[in-house]
């Protein structure tokens, strides 16, 4: 177990290393001078204070000490100053975080849970059910996310005063914008779940637990559900990293503080150490939720327990 995470974490700093440079690689490929974006739309830039800037951030120096002096400014913790804020990203990010997080991990929960509801209820539906379902999802996997935020927004904010329309105010302002992204994802984890539990509905398992006089319900409950959640846990958690930088368009339908408005931002203003942060916290929040992940494996499938004692 001990070389398994060793393995995990390896692989992990790989990946923050490669997302990284590519996002230091991305950045210096953009159009436009790194100077004015720091300098902003000032009218009253004079070459000298330009020159000054150039000089204070080292973007005189070749490509290749930026990046070592950039990879050494990550391995201390220090992620710089804003441009356009002038505030270290850390402090700016502070606030940010937390909301975007609760949504993220929210939302992912939600996906897997009207997910499980969905396939544990078309189990025992026959053919023609299953297979309605599985429109059902495709359709609601299909539809963006903004159209059905806007939707939700017409309905349970304007038109039924339910929900508020934006904000973060407590449990309510939450409930909205998770529904906006668990529908989507919920279907689509449903597709994965329910073409496993068919496979598992086959195996010879099945069979005896049949034999034995247990009925449909039961059979899926107890023993074929957990064969269709690991590969719906596998791709949640590649989800909820990939969310932590992908609710851009729902924080800003609901109004809602987070990093995603705040990337934004960043990325119209050129604000390189603030959008480098984001990235980064994207890759060490995918990382880490997948190494949490992979370690609950043999927790829900006991075949993978006997596989890494071996």
């Amino acid at each position: 177990m001990l070389r398994h995470v060793g393995r995990r974490l390896a692989a992990g700093v790989l990946v923050l290393w490669g997302a990284a440079t590519l996002t230091f690689v991305a950045l210096h490929l953009v159009p436009g001078d790194q100077a004015d974006a720091i300098l902003g739309p000032s009218l009253t830039a004079t070459p000298q204070l330009r020159a000054q800037v150039i000089a204070d951030y080292g973007l005189d120096r070749p490509v290749v000490v930026q990046y070592l002096d950039y990879l050494g400014s990550l391995l201390t913790g220090d992620l710089g100053r804003s441009y356009q804020r002038d505030m270290p990203v850390e402090r700016l990010l502070a606030d940010q975080v937390l909301p975007t997080m609760q949504l993220a991990v929210s939302a992912a929960l939600a996906g897997l849970a009207l997910a499980m509801i969905a396939v544990v209820v078309t189990a025992a539906s026959g053919r023609v059910g299953r297979t309605a379902a599985t429109v059902l999802d495709l359709v609601v996997a299909s539809v963006p996310n903004f159209w059905l935020g806007l939707v939700l927004l017409t309905l349970f904010s304007f038109r039924f005063p339910i929900f508020p329309s934006i904000g973060a105010s407590g449990g309510l302002g939450l409930v909205l914008p998770t529904l906006t992204l668990a529908l989507p994802l919920g279907a689509t984890l449903a597709q994965v779940m329910r073409q496993e539990l068919e496979r598992a509905d086959r195996a010879p398992f099945a069979l005896s637990v049949r034999a034995r006089g247990a009925g449909e319900l039961r059979l899926v409950l107890a023993h074929t559900l957990r064969h269709a959640i690991t590969p719906a846990v596998t791709l949640s958690a590649w989800i909820v990293g990939s969310l932590i930088g992908g609710t851009v368009l729902v924080e800003n339908i609901f109004a809602r503080p987070g990093i995603g408005r705040l990337l934004v931002g960043a990325v119209v203003s050129k604000d390189i150490p603030v959008v480098t942060t984001v990235v980064l916290l994207s890759a060490v929040t995918f990382v880490l939720i997948n190494t949490v992940v992979d370690l609950l494996y043999p927790v829900i499938d006991p075949r993978l327990r006997a596989e890494r004692a071996r």
